[in-house]
């Protein structure tokens, strides 16, 4: 047991009480098993949170329904999805394959009511989830965020771009439906 005794850490080791110790700069890495759980939890929350009769909806399709800005949070969402896949070491094949799945979602998911019952049935983060589940290895070397910012953004940027691509192709063909001239 230790004791202090006039300033001094009666414990064998002849430290003195009082002298700062450094503290680490950077926070423990998260375990696979602690990210693993927050991904089932936002996936469910993204796409089967809600239900409704026999079938389950979550808040992403519900915020597709703002028109553009829904799309965009949702896109994001589902981005987190990927970059934390990307973190737990998930091979580049399978990463480029969730990135499929949020890119589907994010064009389709743009057309109005289609897109949005299209959103419902799609699920595109349960879809991510079960793919990093079936692919996920222990032995994975996790990825900082140094190594995977620069990719994870770059996609980040292409998908919004497309995204508003989509949103001004959609404004100006309903304004020329209407006979209402754009620039």
């Amino acid at each position: 047991m230790q004791r202090f005794i006039k300033g001094r850490l009666d414990a064998g080791g002849g430290r003195e009480f009082g002298v700062a110790t450094p503290i680490p700069r950077t926070p423990p890495p998260m375990s696979a098993a602690k990210r693993l759980r927050r991904l089932r939890g936002l996936a469910w929350f993204l796409d089967r949170s809600i239900p409704i009769g026999r079938w389950r909806i979550g808040v992403d399709p519900i915020l597709g329904l703002l028109p553009g800005a829904g799309d965009w949070l949702g896109a994001v969402l589902s981005l987190y999805v990927l970059y934390e896949g990307a973190r737990l070491g998930m091979p580049r094949g399978v990463l480029t394959r969730m990135g499929g799945n949020i890119l589907v979602e994010t064009i389709v998911g743009a057309v109005p009511v289609l897109g949005d019952l299209f959103d419902f049935a799609w699920q595109a983060n349960t879809r991510n989830l079960a793919l990093i589940e079936r692919h996920y290895h222990p032995g994975f070397e996790p990825r900082s965020l140094g190594r995977i910012w620069f990719a994870v953004a770059l996609f980040g940027v292409l998908v919004m771009a497309l995204l508003a691509a989509l949103i001004y192709a959609a404004v100006k063909l309903a304004a020329a439906g209407f006979g209402i001239h754009t620039p």
